[in-house]
């Protein structure tokens, strides 16, 4: 037998991280100690705050000498990993019902739920011969009920359309499917609202990642995207807001909407189709799950360490830059009183 210490790091690797998740690992340790004297975190959830999460794991090793580990793999595995008690914290685009917090270890443990960002979610394309696309609500939803089919449709050069969607239970999915069954009564009745839905027309691709990725490499293609994935050749659509504006996906677009949004005790809230001229109309907060008791005091810790970290103005800011919506005033104030829950 190998001796533990002989242990290869693959090994290790595969000892630390929950059992049957594809991870977009951020920073990989060895169990136990993460150096700083606070013990690693592993993570997993949404793909929608992936971008900034990795950056901030990296900045946070460089700046406190602790790990932490987070696995991309989509808010519906991030939600089950958390009840089922197999990561130090989730990560989600949808809020936890009431049904959530009294299941499994969650239930036993207790769990906070804390919002980190903000972010838009942009209808991403890729058509070299059609710059500048701007889509109504009603056009939104025609292209993913597969009405329409070719570009000429929508004003541009004549091409077929090819709608991308996510394959996994996602955040993203269901705040998307929630605008449109908000823009749309037919889209409510036929397909509705959900982090998995059965898409009427589409190639399916998983995460953010890989629906960018289709897009990127596939001319003519049409999907959704946080804002952070909007790069090279996945373009962003203006879309039309609740004020008949045509808004592009942006910081400021997208804080004028979370300024609309009301959260309840346990920080949750969305809205489908935000009030005002200047709000982007798909727009949502991202929460990081967190157990308030249960775990071990070093364990506690370490949580409240790296998300009231991740809290602090300068990692704000980080996140716009990054695609994101930084939060502030008194949604960043509740957001760290509700870290200050997390016990051992």
């Amino acid at each position: 037998m190998t001796p533990p210490q002989q242990r290869p790091l693959a090994q290790l690797r595969r000892a630390c991280l929950p059992g049957g998740l594809a991870a977009l690992t951020l920073t990989i340790s060895a169990c136990g100690s993460g150096g700083g004297g606070l013990p690693s975190l592993n993570g997993a959830g949404a793909s929608f705050p992936a971008p900034a999460y990795q950056r901030w794991a990296a900045d946070y090793k460089t700046a406190k000498g602790s790990l932490v580990n987070y696995q991309s793999v989509g808010s519906g595995q991030g939600v089950r990993s958390f009840l089922a008690g197999s990561v130090d914290f989730g990560a989600t685009d949808e809020a936890l019902s009431d049904e959530d917090f009294k299941a499994g270890t969650a239930g036993k443990r207790g769990a906070v739920q804390i919002p980190m960002l903000g972010g838009t979610i942009s209808p991403a394309y890729n058509n070299p011969d059609c710059p500048d696309l701007k889509l109504t609500q009603a056009q939104l939803v025609d292209i993913f009920l597969g009405k329409i089919t070719n570009w000429s449709t929508l004003g541009c050069p004549s091409r077929p359309l090819t709608v991308v969607h996510r394959s996994d239970g996602s955040g993203t999915t269901f705040n998307f499917t929630n605008a449109l069954a908000c823009f749309s009564e037919e889209w409510k009745k036929k397909v509705g609202a959900g982090k998995a839905v059965q898409w009427p027309v589409g190639l399916a691709a998983r995460g953010n990642e890989g629906v960018a990725g289709v897009i990127q490499n596939t001319a003519g293609t049409i999907g959704y995207v946080n804002q952070a994935f909007l790069r090279g050749a996945v373009k962003p659509a203006a879309l039309q807001n609740k004020a008949g504006t045509f808004v592009l996906p942006d910081a400021s677009s997208g804080a004028a909407a979370l300024n609309n949004i009301k959260l309840d005790e346990r920080l949750a809230g969305e809205d489908c189709n935000p009030e005002g001229a200047d709000s982007y109309p798909i727009v949502a907060f991202t929460w990081i799950l967190a157990y308030q008791s249960g775990q071990g005091e070093p364990k506690a810790e370490a949580v409240r360490t790296f998300l009231l970290w991740a809290l602090e103005e300068e990692r704000q800011k980080q996140a716009a830059e990054l695609g994101f919506v930084p939060l502030s005033g008194d949604v960043l104030k509740r957001a760290r009183e509700e870290v200050a829950k997390i016990k051992g």
